[in-house]
């Protein structure tokens, strides 16, 4: 799982990695063209090689030119590089071969997020969800706009239906102990942020968790007293 860092004037969101960049080995001599060239791309996204992983996509889509997740891996890839509107115009091939794709809505979302287009992301983020009620970083992605647009209780729901799911419960806890903070609910956010770090430290150590867990810090930094100096 890839965190994107947006600016901060942007929706804090929280993308899946490329469908096919998980991590997986390369594969072996009897593996197909298709899966030799995913493969190769998710280790290159892995190591954030996202040039190589763009060159390796490319291949893919020049092969299965009507196959729209490719579309919306390599868009991922382009936002990964800050390329948001070539992000875009992928997202947006991908939408038009697959309308059922929920990930490519997520993906679009999060390159109308970049861009400054929070109603269109807020839109892709709610038809993401209402393909798939299963995915739970555009319920996340959607309660982080929400939260934005200051609608916190909609956020909350977002969260609450996230967590029903258990999928990423150390992220879905950060974001709803975050929108407590800030709807002032101080015993709730506490709580929260301490079991997004439970569910955290059950996570195998990654760049991504260690990230989260300082983030979360500091926002239990904002809510404790600090002592005076005398």
């Amino acid at each position: 799982m890839h965190i994107y860092q947006p600016q901060q004037s942007q929706v804090c969101t929280l993308p899946p990695q490329p469908r096919g960049a998980s991590v997986s080995p390369v594969a072996g001599p009897g593996a197909t063209t298709d899966d030799r060239l995913s493969r190769l791309a998710a280790e290159a996204v892995k190591r954030q090689r996202y040039t190589q992983a763009l060159q390796l996509m490319g291949q893919l889509i020049e092969r299965h030119p009507q196959r729209a997740m490719y579309y919306s891996n390599r868009g991922l890839v382009y936002l990964y590089l800050d390329q948001p509107r070539a992000a875009l115009a992928d997202c947006d091939r991908a939408v038009d071969l697959g309308p059922n794709l929920d990930q490519a809505y997520n993906n679009r979302a999060l390159c109308h997020a970049a861009l400054g287009h929070i109603t269109a992301a807020l839109d892709d983020y709610e038809r993401a969800v209402d393909i798939n009620p299963f995915n739970s970083c555009a319920r996340i992605n959607l309660g982080a706009t929400l939260r934005q647009l200051g609608d916190l209780d909609g956020a909350l729901d977002c969260f609450d239906e996230a967590l029903m799911f258990y999928q990423l419960p150390e992220f879905i806890y950060a974001e709803r102990g975050r929108t407590y903070h800030l709807r002032g609910d101080w015993n709730c956010a506490l709580a929260d942020y301490r079991r997004s770090l439970a569910a955290a430290a059950a996570q195998p150590p990654s760049p991504q968790i260690q990230a989260l867990i300082h983030r979360v810090n500091g926002y239990i930094h904002e809510l404790m007293p600090q002592p005076s100096c005398a």
